[in-house]
Order: structure tokens, then sequence, then C-alpha cells
């Protein structure tokens, strides 16, 4: 006990108090601050409400599952940001969770809390995790998927391929990558005896007819549009430039791992000093394939998936990067062998406890010093709830009806589609992405229509004025971001489109 800190010995006597306590801070800390610094939602997150309120079979974006859950729990929390963002901690809380599991059964309970603890410093796991979709949803469903598969192969644990299927049907629900998943697992079953023997019985086709059963609807409504079409392949010409792209795609994954990489090297023994004081943290010993699960894993939806992305120029790796970094801390944890040696226990607490830090501090920092620095827009400081409201309640009071649709420059006009009324969102550039809407019909039920201005007159843009003839632009209505700094005020040019029907 003399060189053996409490937080040592908490990991050795109470592994799974110590994983709930730093999951549920982690998760905390998220979810408070965002409803503390964001004014609007992060990322493509309105956009998701946007599509997630027309509860459609499938869209472009993807699988329908995410989408449906955002609106659920948009509406569940009376139309406020609390609910998505409390969803998109219980996904993060669920995905540590479950890989603590899968830690425990291949090298035990102590270990497992340590590559919780390395994987909970990748950078995807923080504030990207605020930006619930299918990015987000579909990694604790990866979780569970690998823990199953596990108990499936490793444990011989049969009863599991009733969950496993329930999971695998809801990953094919949920992101465009999941086929791809499921083929790494099938690959990994068949290229080893004891997945093989797993295969060998009436249990997969069972689980084949529950997964099909849970995504007909969907696979009915892929083969009826036009998105179950290959992209195209390179040209010869482009073939350095994706090269490059798909390095830069692993650049920022081992960058995203930086934390991990960081403390494995402080907790070397390369000048270490008085080695044997060092408290030990003991597991059994790994067998093979446990090994090469985890390997297997932890390398390949990386590889593989920023290797695709990168061929077909696609801007994140396929599945995410959390999927695809999920193994990274139990891979690492693996490799370190039997006793894992914890030198220098308080510089390790202080650098773990930065690299969750740092992306809070970053995020602090976007919000309220970057206005000062220069012109550019901050996209979480746009005032939403002011903004949906101003463009309702003016349409309202006109027309004496309620807000039906909006359309416009997509990231202004996905935002108004957050109003009380949830209006339907018109992409009129690409109509063909909003099925549930056209000009025609925007035209026929009565709208607002919401750009940037760039100039007191609020003259709309030349496609808007195109698409929308005889268009009558109100005076540009002034926002004030959260914090003015530099930037000038939000100015945004509007027009009433006036139903033509009582």
């Amino acid at each position: 006990m003399r060189f053996t800190s409490l937080v040592v010995e908490l990991i050795r006597a109470r592994p799974r108090l110590v994983v709930w306590l730093v999951v549920l801070f982690q998760a905390g800390l998220w979810l408070f601050l965002p409803l503390l610094l964001y004014r609007s939602p992060p990322g493509d997150l309105a956009m998701v409400l946007a599509f997630g309120r027309e509860y459609q079979v499938g869209t472009d974006l993807g699988p329908p599952l995410a989408f449906w859950l955002a609106d659920i729990a948009f509406r569940a929390a009376g139309n406020h940001m609390f609910g998505v963002y409390l969803l998109a901690q219980l996904c993060t809380i669920a995905t540590f969770l479950t890989l603590y599991q899968l830690g425990r059964a291949i090298v035990g309970g102590q270990q497992a809390v340590l590559a919780v603890l390395l994987t909970m410093t990748v950078v995807v796991f923080s504030s990207p995790g605020v930006e619930f979709g299918p990015l987000v949803l579909a990694r604790p469903l990866w979780a569970m998927l690998l823990l199953h598969s596990w108990r499936l192969m490793g444990q011989k644990r049969h009863n599991a391929w009733f969950a496993w299927s329930i999971e695998a049907g809801l990953l094919l629900l949920t992101t465009p990558a999941a086929i791809g998943l499921l083929l790494l697992v099938l690959g990994f079953a068949l290229a080893t005896p004891r997945g093989r023997r797993t295969l060998m019985s009436l249990d997969p086709l069972y689980s084949l007819l529950v997964i099909v059963v849970l995504v007909l609807p969907y696979l009915i409504w892929l083969f009826r549009s036009d998105f179950l079409v290959m992209p195209p392949l390179p040209a010869i010409y482009d073939l350095s430039g994706r090269a490059l792209h798909w390095g830069s795609l692993l650049g920022g994954l081992v960058l995203a791992m930086s934390g991990i990489v960081l403390l494995v090297i402080l907790n070397s023994g390369w000048f270490a000093r008085n080695a044997e004081e060092t408290p030990i943290i003991y597991r059994p010993p790994v067998d093979p394939l446990s090994r090469q699960f985890v390997y297997f894993f932890a390398i390949a939806p990386a590889l593989l998936g920023s290797l695709i992305a990168g061929l077909f120029n696609l801007d994140h790796v396929v599945g995410g990067a959390g999927v695809a970094l999920l193994m990274a801390g139990l891979a690492v944890v693996v490799a370190t062998g039997d006793l894992i040696h914890l030198r220098r226990q308080r510089l390790l607490r202080s650098v773990w406890a930065a690299a969750l830090a740092a992306p809070a501090l970053v995020a602090i920092a976007a919000t309220l010093f970057l206005p000062w620095t220069g012109t550019a827009d901050v996209p979480t400081s746009l005032p939403a709830n002011a903004i949906a409201h101003f463009f309702g309640d003016s349409f309202e009071r006109r027309t004496n009806q309620r807000l039906r649709a909006v359309t416009g420059d997509p990231q202004l006009a996905a935002l108004v589609a957050m109003d009380k009324g949830r209006p339907h969102l018109l992409l009129d550039a690409a109509p063909e992405r909003t099925p549930w809407l056209n000009v025609t019909k925007f035209n026929e039920t009565g709208g607002v229509l919401v750009w940037r201005a760039s100039d007191t007159s609020g003259t709309p843009p030349a496609d808007i004025a195109q698409r929308f003839p005889g268009l009558v632009p109100e005076v540009p209505r002034a926002f004030e971001w959260m914090v003015n700094g530099r930037q000038p005020l939000l100015r945004i040019g509007w027009a009433i489109v006036r139903p033509k029907t009582p």
C-alpha cells in the first residue's frame, strides 16, 4: 500500500465501480457542456432531426433507425435538444459498458478497466459523440455484436444467437457499413476452426431469418429506390490522389489515438526507476483465439474502412472512426502481456485526465474565444431557437396558419424546421432528397424561404429566385451570435410563400 494509490486498489478490488464512475463522468460532461455552450445543434444534427421527423423507411442519408430515434428523443424532451444529447450519451455509456464486458471475458475485469480507460482517451468518443446520428448509434450496436460474437465463438454459448441476430438487424437499420462489418465477422468465423464449428448448426439459419424480418421493409425500399448502385471506380489518373486521401484518413485515425500512444510511452519501462516497486495488474493467460479476435477487429475495420473511404473519396472512414477504433484500447492491453506494470502513476493519471479534458477545453475556446480572433462562423453559436421562433411566428401572424414547410439555405432551413410546429424541410436545390415535399406542393401549402443576406435589401440568391419566380423578399432579419466578437450580425433574408388554399 505504500507505493500503490487508491485508484489502483479500486481497479483491483472494484473494477466495475471504476468503469461506472469514469463512464458516467464523461457522459455527464458531454451532456451538460453542449447545453451550456451550444445555441444550435452541432454538425448535421439539425438535418438528422428534419429527416427523422418524416419517418421515412429510407433516405439518401442511409437506413432510418438513427433518424427515428433522434426525433423520438427530441419530442419526448418537449422539442428540446436535451433529449437528443441524452440519447447520444446513453449510446456512449452502452458502448463502454459493453466493451468492459467483452474485455472481462478476454483479459479479466482488472485489465478490462484499463482497456476502457485507454479507449476513452480516443478523441472520437468525446465531442463528436454529441452529434447523434448513424455513426454514434452504430458504436454500441457494434460493441454488442462483438461481445456476442465472442460468446458464440470463444465461449460456445449458443444462447447468444438471438441477441446477435437482433443486434445485426439493428446495425443494418443504422448504417450502410453494417454489411461490411457483418462480412468481417463472418470472415473471421470461417477463418478459425472454432468459428467454423459455431456456424455448423441450425442456429445461424434462425438468426438469418430474424435479421431478414427486421430489415425487410428497408430492403424493399432499397430495391425500389435508385440508391442500390455501386459507385463508379476511380480512373487510373485519380488513384494517386485517392491514395493520398487514404493516407490522410489513416493519419486521422492515428492522431485520434494519440492519447493511447502517449500513455503507453509514459508507462514504458525504458526510463523507469525502482521497477520492483510498481503495482501490477494481473490477468489469466489469454488463449490464441482471443488474441486473434482482438487484433483482427482492432485492425480490419480501421484498415478496410479507411481504404474504401479513400478509394471512393468519402470524407470519413466507412462505419465511422468510433467503430474503427473501438477495440484499440483492448488490443493494447492484450499486446502488453499478462502482467501490466503501472509506472509513474501520478503522471499517468494527469495525462489521462488531460486527454479527457482537452476536447472540452477546445469546445469552450471555440465558442468563447474564436469569435474574437476572426470573422469565421462558429456553427454551434447560431441562435437556433430565436431563428426558428421568429420565422414560425411571422408566418403564423401573416397567414393565420401555422408554418408547414421551410426551404432555402439548407443549414438555416434545418434550424427553422426545429420550431415547435415542426415544419417540413424542402431541399429545393435537390428535391429528390426530400421526397415528402416538392416545389409544386410547397407553393400550394405555403411556407418560408430563408437565405443568408449579403446586404440590407435582402435580395434572394439567383438560384432561389429562379426556382421561385415572383418572390417578394422581406426586410432581412438580424440575429446576434452567442458571442459577437469581431463577427457581423447574422443577417437572414427571407420571404413568405402564402398558401393557395385556405
